[in-house]
């Protein structure tokens, strides 16, 4: 339809001279149009738009009540979405798998996991506890809030799990800590013949990093080297980090060099590498080459080369480069960065001059900033202080 295919190709302005023919046509109550313009504004993120033709029909049907709770899920209206669905029960309209995984989608803030727990008692009631659809978002929901048994308990529920449900039950066992899990089903995932795509590949790349065995990570590197996949930025630059974060620069830098093609995160990971192993001279040299190459360094270069000057207790060369950061290239200092201009003044005894700086940041003050002057507190000896 008209209404689709202007909503398909973001053009607004020919959804609403569609809309406009629509309605001087006569049809802009009948149901058949009013669904194809909830979906068409939806789409485009019009939800207030979508709104007025939802609530001007007489009776929407289902597949209408699910576009408009969808729509305003996915735009972070979940309270109104909430709301329709309250209205729609009071309305005697029954629910589809469809309702639920729009309600379930919307619900990233970690304080709504109750909420999603409660839309999870009521898929049970309705019968829909085993539909694929509302069990690989359900697992997305718990992973994403850490809740890893909740995850599990529903993904071992699916008789054939889809590579998003997998990736979601994968990340989050890595980023709860449980990399050895990760790892785990990530073999599973091989063993069923499902090909991981690059996301999927570079978070259990990270989790392998934080075992700090070369065991799992080198195992994947071969996996990416027999699906061809070397070449991917975004792979390549979580096995430098990997191999960096084992204690196998050298492989890092093999890697690195060659990379096809390079963008400032390769160079930011190769940077963080260099500084854990106390190469802060080889940082440097990189951070020329990203502005010799016409890249932009961002939040991150900035972290790895403080990380660098801190390992390598460069005093000075922090704080110029930290002044570099904010003067010449107008990168606002964000926690990490502070954390590690902390521990700069710390390892010159300049534990007062931390302390007014941390005192003159907005609040809340990061609990890393504060830990990075307990540490050299401790240090120094100065107990007063801390």
């Amino acid at each position: 339809m008209l209404f689709l295919a202007c909503s398909d190709s973001l053009d607004l302005d020919g959804l609403r001279l569609v809309h406009c023919g629509v309605a001087v046509s006569g049809l802009g109550l009948d149901s058949i149009c009013s669904s194809a313009l909830v979906t068409a504004y939806s789409k485009l993120g019009l939800v207030d738009e979508a709104s007025r033709v939802f609530h001007l029909t007489p009776q929407p049907d289902l597949v209408m009540w699910n576009s408009m709770i969808s729509s305003c899920e996915n735009f972070g209206f979940w309270d109104k979405g909430l709301e329709l669905f309250s209205m729609m029960r009071c309305r005697k309209v029954v629910p589809d798998g469809y309702t639920f995984v729009g309600l379930l989608s919307g619900l990233k803030d970690s304080s709504l996991l109750s909420v999603g727990q409660g839309i999870h008692g009521l898929c049970l009631k309705s019968n829909l506890d085993c539909n694929d659809r509302v069990c690989s978002v359900l697992v997305s929901l718990y992973s994403r809030h850490k809740c890893m048994e909740s995850a599990h308990k529903v993904f071992s529920g699916l008789f054939e799990p889809d590579l998003v449900t997998w990736s979601s039950l994968i990340t989050g066992y890595s980023q709860s800590g449980d990399y050895e899990k990760a790892l785990l089903f990530f073999k599973c995932l091989n063993m069923q013949g499902k090909k991981a795509d690059p996301i999927l590949i570079a978070s259990v790349l990270a989790a392998a990093s934080q075992i700090a065995n070369i065991g799992p990570g080198s195992e994947i590197h071969a996996y990416v080297v027999r699906r061809g996949l070397v070449s991917d930025v975004m792979i390549s630059s979580a096995l430098i980090a990997m191999y960096s974060k084992c204690g196998f620069m050298r492989m890092g830098i093999c890697v690195f060099e060659a990379m096809p093609e390079k963008n400032i995160v390769s160079f930011n990971s190769l940077i963080l590498g260099f500084g854990l192993h106390g190469l802060v001279s080889e940082a440097f040299r990189m951070f020329n080459e990203i502005l010799r190459n016409g890249l932009v360094p961002d939040e991150s270069t900035f972290s790895a080369l403080l990380s660098a000057c801190c390992h390598s207790g460069l005093v000075k060369d922090g704080r110029e480069i930290f002044r570099k950061m904010r003067e010449e290239f107008g990168i606002e200092a964000r926690a990490e960065h502070y954390v590690h201009l902390v521990k700069l003044l710390g390892m010159e005894g300049r534990l007062e001059e931390a302390y007014n700086l941390i005192m003159s940041l907005p609040e809340p003050v990061d609990s890393g900033i504060w830990g990075s002057l307990l540490s050299c507190c401790d240090a120094c000896g100065d107990s007063e202080l801390a």
